[in-house]
């Protein structure tokens, strides 16, 4: 794809890529600037950076894993469907 070119005029080597964790952060190839809703602009200059999609985190709008505290809704077991665990569902550990 050489020589490709951006919407807007801008060569590939300018994008950014940006990946969306389900139940988690946002990544973005850093550094980056973020401009916050009453314009302030943030920057990190790491090389991937975590911007927080749940609003939890203390150091918002860079993630801090505030995500990973709610609590996780149970699992009805798969064989009787009626969420009793006959612990064979391997180590338990998540």
């Amino acid at each position: 794809m050489d020589g490709v070119t951006a919407p807007g005029g801008r060569p590939d080597a300018d994008r950014r890529r940006v990946r969306l964790v389900k139940g988690g952060p946002v990544l973005v190839e850093g550094p980056v600037e973020v401009e916050l809703e009453d314009g302030r602009v943030v920057a990190s200059d790491r090389f991937t950076v975590a911007l927080c999609a749940c609003r939890r985190s203390r150091a918002y709008p860079f993630c801090d894993t505030s995500h990973r505290r709610r609590a996780r809704p149970a699992r009805p077991s798969q064989e009787t469907g009626d969420g009793a665990d006959d612990g064979s569902s391997g180590s338990g550990a998540d």
